[in-house]
């Protein structure tokens, strides 16, 4: 669908110079944009690019919009708009409401305006809100409840008892509600603890593929509003993740983290489990985090890439670290 530029600012309340009649059809980086894509730019360091770019719509901010020719939508935050604008114009279109008739359910009376695509195995006591998609070869199992507007990919598998909020994404691979990792150790063997918990997921959240969250041993893991859960990420048993957090790819939580609102974890990141981070804070790419986090702020760990001969050294003295520190400490 095109939108023309006049469209488009009344849309997201925006301001915007040149000609208002002029068509957009899609978003593109400024080295691929076509004459009516619509590109951003919110660093100096790509005004190069932008001399060269076939766009002639612009998102920028007032203070680079003097580099910018033809058509040009001012804002604050050119990326977030950017995003706006992308979802405008890549709108999913509706799809077709159909129970395919290989479908093996076990549940009644399903809502009508639901789409469930082939070899869909469904348990008892489901429950799926209006206008939601379910793909090909998903497993759902007994009593649970999906809300309304939620799109699960092929492949998904959810076991009993989980809870799911309006608006959810989940991607192919992703299994939600696995038994948590919990025994006890006597007489040297492992003695496994049923996981009666569940898992509650709140409204617009989105879980990536191949990630796995599992169910608390007795009370509910917890995913809140808003959390964005990228790819191959393990969330452990009785896991909570506070509102509007953001989780990047390969991240380990062990059970029973507690994760504040408005957080960022960098990709790769292992978080100890009883442990408890809280709200806005932003943890980098591939941090231990081995200790609770009381007050908001960028935390790091581990060891900058250099050369091999280097790392070396640094380990072999890091190993006599305690002794220097003490003999240090007598004199």
């Amino acid at each position: 669908m095109n939108y023309t530029l006049k469209n488009i600012s009344k849309i997201f309340n925006v301001e915007f110079s040149g000609n208002g009649d002029f068509f957009v059809s899609e978003v593109s980086s400024i080295e691929s944009a076509s004459e009516t894509s619509v590109v951003f730019l919110s660093n100096k360091k790509y005004l190069e690019l932008l001399e060269k770019t076939k766009s002639k719509v612009v998102i920028t901010t007032r203070e680079l919009s003097k580099f910018c020719k033809h058509n040009i939508i001012i804002t604050k935050d050119p990326y977030a708009l950017f995003a706006k604008i992308s979802n405008l114009l890549n709108a999913k279109l509706d799809f077709e409401y159909n129970i395919h008739s290989s479908v093996i359910s076990n549940t009644k009376n399903l809502n009508r305006l639901i789409h469930i695509g082939a070899n869909v195995v469904l348990g008892k006591g489901i429950e799926i809100g209006n206008k939601s998609f379910i793909g090909c070869n998903c497993s759902i199992g007994d009593n649970v409840k999906i809300a309304a507007g939620a799109y699960i990919h092929p492949n998904v598998t959810i076991y009993n008892n989980v809870i799911i909020g309006e608006n959810i994404i989940i991607h192919s691979g992703t299994v939600i509600g696995s038994d948590g990792f919990g025994y006890a150790y006597e007489d040297n063997s492992w003695i496994k603890i049923p996981q009666i918990g569940g898992v509650v997921i709140g409204d617009n959240v989105e879980i990536g593929s191949n990630t796995s969250i599992d169910r608390g041993t007795l009370d509910n893991t917890i995913i809140g509003n808003g959390v964005k859960i990228d790819n191959q990420i393990q969330i452990a048993h009785n896991v909570e993740i506070g509102e509007n957090t953001a989780i990047a790819g390969c991240v380990g939580i062990a059970g029973s983290a507690k994760i504040g609102k408005n957080c960022t974890i960098g990709g790769g990141a292992g978080i100890q489990g009883h442990i408890e981070i809280c709200d806005n804070t932003q943890i980098t790419g591939m941090t231990k985090v081995s200790a609770s986090i009381k007050k908001a702020g960028v935390y790091s760990s581990g060891t900058p890439l250099m050369l091999n001969k280097d790392w070396l050294k640094s380990a072999a003295r890091f190993k006599k670290l305690n002794e220097f520190f003490i003999k240090n400490k007598k004199n």
